[in-house]
């Protein structure tokens, strides 16, 4: 049985391709999605992808990662939490709680923007943090998670 890879996404990403293209570009959530796919796909990994403009539906999906964690089925999850990134911390307690292996992923160098962007909740619980990649960190991402 192949293991399955969260990809989540957390608040304004549905907006992809229409907010800040200067910042976040000009491809959508579906081509993010698309991108995911092949590079599940070219690993054997299923994919679980979501989107919420909502804290506890993202909490949930990463209970529900847990679950398959400990069934043995987990291979990972994708975390762009958006600016829960930076005020969440029932996402870290969540992750801390399932014992999921996490990457933290920006589509931007969230360094190189405002200050309050330079502090993450999630990191200290990550296993890996990327940003700065564009759309294209989501599939370095499923190629790194593949690694564990």
């Amino acid at each position: 049985m192949s293991k399955t890879v969260f990809v989540l996404n957390g608040p304004n990403l549905n907006l992809l391709g229409t907010r800040e293209p200067q910042v976040y570009g000009a491809h959508t959530l579906a081509d993010v999605q698309a991108l995911c796919q092949d590079a599940c796909t070219r690993h054997g990994l299923q994919l679980r992808f979501h989107q919420s403009n909502h804290e506890g539906q993202l909490l949930d999906w990463i209970h529900e990662a847990g679950r398959l964690h400990a069934q043995g089925q987990l291979a990972g999850v994708i975390l762009n939490a958006g600016a829960y990134t930076h005020t969440s911390i029932a996402l870290m307690d969540a992750v801390k709680g399932t014992g999921v292996a996490l990457l933290e992923l920006h589509i931007s160098n969230v360094f190189a923007r405002e200050s309050f962007r330079h502090h993450s909740y999630l990191s200290p619980v990550a296993r890996a943090v990327m940003c700065g990649f564009g759309v294209q960190g989501y599939a370095l991402a499923v190629e790194a998670v593949a690694q564990w």
